[in-house]
């Protein structure tokens, strides 16, 4: 017998035995979306037994739609050791259907099955899943290299740069937060190109926690002293997470950030001998320079067929499929 139930605690799921190790999956990262980041929270349970699914939703509207911002890299359901979730999650589906029209699931990963799962558990119990392409993820999978082999696979203009630059400006990588190099990436960041920050206290209080963790790889890099580029990474589980990074102009003609961002692959790859690092969402062509594979994130859109209200929505992914379709020659 599956239990299904909702809360708007993420408290609910410090019980459960998740089987993930990143950042945007645990408990503290959803609990600071709500603290920090102002949503509210409606996380669908679902048990059996040992088993568990839990879907971290919000309410937008009249439509659910994951307990997520824009700092988060992707959203998955979170499942106990062992369990695929499908059977759990389909509970979740038919009980839904019950309360609402439709669901909407964004920047869901396919490469570890989540977008396929999500999709057979909401089909089972009777929705219509539009499954699109919605975002790209960049990352780099290290294979055992060290730092040196993977920057001679890099382009020449950036191995130029690095060669050029890497002596004019000094970089500091500091693993624990320390409140006044905080400061400085948030002086650079405001100086930069960069829009204003959304959540700072939100995003301050994840480096506080990752510091604590030992997670954080804050990167800092100054010229005669003053900070002119700030990146904010996270290493776990095998993987370095590329948060933020921002320079000021003044870092433009040194290539602080160019130089930045190579020493702190170089500690992740040296150090830390990560397996992945993750560049995040967005298709930005400087990311090629520096990644080797481009994943894509799904939008997951369950309607209920049997409702009025989803038939535009159904119509249009219909007549998008017959377009994409090739013509007979």
């Amino acid at each position: 017998m599956i239990a299904v139930s909702y809360h708007d605690r993420v408290n609910v799921l410090q019980a459960l035995p998740l089987a993930s190790a990143a950042p945007f999956d645990r408990v503290e990262w959803l609990d600071l979306l709500a603290s920090e980041g102002g949503l509210s929270p409606c996380i669908a349970l679902a048990q059996d037994g040992s088993e568990g699914a839990a879907l971290p939703l919000m309410r937008v509207g009249e439509r659910l739609q994951p307990l997520a911002n824009w700092y988060n890299f992707f959203w998955r359901p979170l499942l106990t050791r062992g369990a695929d979730g499908v059977q759990q999650m389909a509970a979740i589906a038919r009980d839904l259907a019950r309360k609402q029209n439709r669901v909407t699931f964004a920047q869901v990963p396919g490469e570890d099955g989540s977008a396929e799962r999500l999709a057979t558990a909401f089909r089972a119990a009777g929705w219509a899943v539009i499954v699109e392409p919605c975002d790209a993820n960049h990352i780099l999978r290290v294979g055992g290299r060290p730092y040196a082999d993977y920057l001679a696979a890099r382009p020449g203009p950036l191995r130029t740069t690095l060669k050029r630059r890497a002596a004019k400006v000094e970089v500091t990588i500091l693993t624990h937060f320390d409140a006044a190099a905080w400061r400085d990436y948030e002086a650079v960041y405001a100086s930069s190109w960069k829009p204003a920050e959304g959540r700072p206290a939100m995003l301050r209080r994840f480096a506080e926690q990752e510091g604590a963790a030992g997670r954080l790889r804050l990167g800092i890099a100054r010229k005669d002293g003053r900070a002119i580029a700030a990146q904010f990474w996270t290493v776990e589980a095998g993987t370095a997470w590329i948060h933020k990074l921002a320079h000021t102009d003044e870092a433009v003609p040194l290539s602080a950030g160019t130089v930045l961002t190579a020493a702190l692959f170089e500690h992740v790859i040296d150090r830390d001998q990560v397996e992945i690092v993750d560049f995040g969402t967005g298709d930005d062509p400087y990311k090629g320079s520096w990644m080797e594979e481009m994943r894509p994130r799904y939008r997951l859109d369950c309607h209920r067929p049997a409702d009025p209200r989803s038939w535009p929505y159904l119509l249009r992914a219909a007549l998008r499929k017959l377009a994409s379709k090739p013509r007979a020659g």
